[in-house]
């Protein structure tokens, strides 16, 4: 373990009314918590500010905290497929349960560890900002019980473009889960704001359009079974735990989600089925995919033979 000093800007966007600058920043980055923030060193349009203060759009805020961090990065062989790879990229299917970088409880055979194994010390040259080596190469990520399609930077040049794609937007997320319940439309629009839960940090909450950030989630249902539904999803947004919150939000968690709804055996039923961008070398549209993972079928298959007996 060690202590390290960061140091992070933002500029206030997606509010719809005034925020405090503590809830703003608590949504910005999973790391900033309300202890930690309540320690930090804090700019408001370049005068020193307090976590209390109201925030809007076009606010430049600073933030200078202290951090307990992981220390160093090992390499170790880690299986993850791979679906496509060149110079500048790798996509793989992540499977579930395989963790996408060190983090508090998970501190090794993560994702990252893969990477250095497999591409050794160069990786650790592709940094995410602000990311203090343990996130090589890393642009964007599911979470652990999330399997499917993500895509990895081998080069600065490919970390610095995909990064630009994701917040400007402009990559296609697919998603298909199974979720509880018998949906009542064929398909809608969930468009709740979403925060970090004050009570507890592991999870996060639908909120008022001051106290967290815009989010938009598309779904249709391409299957009504008796007790579930299967669906396809559009992520607009990339917001923590997004898909998993709203769809609890509208009574229909996600199979096998235990933090928003309730464990199954074949683990959480969600899966990242495509990716759209644009090559960060060659310029071009592409689009990966990953299959749906036996789990779905598998669970399934079980709902209708016990409905059946």
């Amino acid at each position: 373990m060690a202590k390290i000093t960061k140091r992070a800007h933002f500029t206030v966007e997606d509010l719809d009314t005034k925020s405090r600058l503590d809830v703003y920043l608590s949504n910005q980055r999973a790391e900033l918590t309300r202890n930690v923030i309540a320690q930090a060193h804090l700019r408001l349009n370049g005068k020193a500010a307090k976590k209390g203060n109201l925030v809007q759009n076009g606010d430049e805020l600073e933030i200078e905290y202290t951090l307990t961090v992981f220390e160093g990065l090992t390499a170790q062989a880690v299986e993850f497929p791979i679906l496509y790879e060149d110079e500048s990229i790798v996509v793989i299917n992540k499977p579930q349960g395989l963790v996408v970088h060190p983090a508090a409880g998970n501190w090794d055979h993560t994702l990252a560890n893969g990477l250095l194994h497999r591409y050794g010390d160069s990786i650790l040259s592709v940094q995410e900002e602000g990311a203090e080596g343990v996130r090589p190469g890393i642009v964007h990520r599911l979470d652990k019980e999330t399997s499917g399609v993500l895509v990895v930077a081998l080069t600065q040049h490919a970390q610095i473009a995909l990064n630009e794609q994701f917040k400007e937007r402009t990559t296609t997320k697919i998603y298909i889960a199974l979720v509880d319940g018998l949906l009542k439309e064929r398909s809608g629009k969930i468009t709740a704001h979403i925060r970090r839960n004050p009570n507890d940090r592991k999870k996060m909450a639908i909120c008022a359009s001051d106290e967290g950030r815009s989010a938009l989630t598309e779904y249709t249902l391409l299957r009504q079974f008796k007790t579930c539904a299967l669906v396809r999803i559009t992520l607009h947004t990339g917001r923590t735990h997004q898909i998993r919150v709203h769809f609890a939000s509208i009574g229909h968690p996600v199979v096998g989600d235990e933090l928003y709804g309730k464990a199954v055996d074949q683990g959480m039923m969600l899966h990242a089925l495509e990716l759209g961008l644009i090559h960060p070398k060659s310029g071009k549209p592409c689009t990966f995919k990953a299959p749906l993972p036996e789990r779905f079928l598998s669970y399934v298959r079980l709902r209708l033979n016990k409905n059946s007996d």
